[in-house]
């Protein structure tokens, strides 16, 4: 149950569409769920009650037998947003849930909610630099999409031809935050906030030659970046940059 939901609820409930009791079995689902036996999982329906985004399943050491149930139990009561999807899970999932979206590029699957809608006219633009940047681009497109943002993407648009870049200087103007997507020397997020007033968040990625020591050239880059204000994330962590670039969104969005 999200902030809509529980207000929905509530209003029914004071024009006398339904009565206490009725609202009390529906709220009455614990907010944790255990999974399993053993309970190997603890799903947390509550999450986005609190911080407006719900629990999203990562799927790296998990067997995809404990993913197509994990995401069947939150299925059960809106969606589910699941990360770093082997083929094998991606395959279990399309054929458990007719309606579900699997990007295989970013490794996500998306399974909507009765009540998923678009929250804000704004837009996160998602920016890489390279073609081989595209799995962690796209996992952050997808991750904003699923939390009710507006997503325009810009790919391909790396230091070695700026003059791409540059030709798309009114796409970049148009963005209310900017998702920089880049590795080897991490270059492109620095460029990126000299041009924008929105804010932008970095994400290393693991793209790279030897010296690139898998990702940390491009973290240390960024962190040393001398555009103020630029935000940087963990390599490789497109779901992470999603999920910041969603935050400040709501943060001037009115509270329901």
């Amino acid at each position: 149950m999200n902030r809509e939901q529980l207000r929905a609820l509530l209003d029914d409930v004071a024009a006398g569409r339904i009565d206490a009791a009725s609202a009390l079995e529906r709220m009455s689902w614990s907010p944790v769920e255990t999974v399993g036996t053993h309970a190997y999982a603890r799903l947390d329906h509550h999450r986005s009650l609190r911080n407006g985004m719900p629990e999203v399943v990562f799927g790296e050491g998990k067997t995809t037998a404990q993913i197509v149930e994990i995401c069947g139990r939150m299925a059960e009561r809106s969606g589910f947003l699941a990360t770093r999807l082997s083929r094998d899970a991606q395959d279990a999932l399309r054929g458990a849930f007719s309606d579900v979206l699997v990007n295989e590029t970013g490794r996500i699957a998306w399974l909507a909610g009765p009540d998923h809608a678009l929250r804000t006219e704004r837009t996160i633009l998602v920016v890489s630099a390279g073609t081989s940047d595209l799995p962690v681009a796209e996992e952050a497109a997808v991750t904003a999409e699923a939390f009710g943002s507006r997503v325009a993407r810009l790919y391909d648009v790396g230091v070695a031809g700026l003059h791409r870049l540059l030709n798309e200087s009114e796409v970049l103007q148009r963005a209310d935050v900017v998702i920089v997507v880049a590795g080897m020397e991490g270059a492109l997020p620095s460029v990126v906030g000299g041009l924008v007033r929105a804010p932008v968040i970095a994400v290393p990625t693991s793209v790279g030659y030897g010296a690139s020591f898998g990702g940390i050239a491009a973290l240390l880059g960024m962190l040393n970046s001398c555009a103020a204000g630029i935000t940087v994330v963990n390599i490789d962590n497109g779901f992470g940059a999603a999920c910041a670039a969603t935050r400040i969104l709501q943060v001037s969005a009115p509270h329901p």
